[in-house]
C-alpha cells in the first residue's frame, strides 16, 4: 500500500510503538509523521514505512497544522476504533 500525506498510521516498532500519527511527508521508504502534541510539525519524526500500519478509516483533508493533526487523532481515538 502506498502511504500518502494526510493518512493516519499506527507505529508498529520503536519507542513509540502503538502511537497514532498523521503522515506529513512521504519520501521513498521513509515518511515524516507528527501527532501535533509530543511530535509537532516542527519536530516531525522520520519512520521507516515497514514500521507503520495504515489506518484507512480517516484522513486529513486540509493543510496540516498541529491543531488539525491533534483533532484528527482525537476524533479517531474517541470513536474507539482499533487497528
Amino acid at each position: 500500500m502506498q502511504l500518502r500525506p494526510g493518512m493516519l498510521v499506527k507505529s508498529k516498532a520503536g519507542h513509540d510503538k502503538d502511537r497514532i500519527y498523521v503522515i506529513i511527508r512521504a519520501e521513498d521508504e521513509y515518511v515524516y509523521v507528527a501527532d501535533g502534541d509530543l511530535r509537532p510539525l516542527r519536530h516531525m519524526k522520520r519512520k521507516n514505512v515497514r514500521h507503520l500500519q495504515p489506518i484507512l478509516k480517516m484522513c486529513l483533508e486540509q493543510e496540516p497544522d498541529d491543531t488539525a493533526v491533534r483533532n484528527l487523532i482525537k476524533r479517531f481515538t474517541r470513536q474507539g476504533d482499533q487497528v
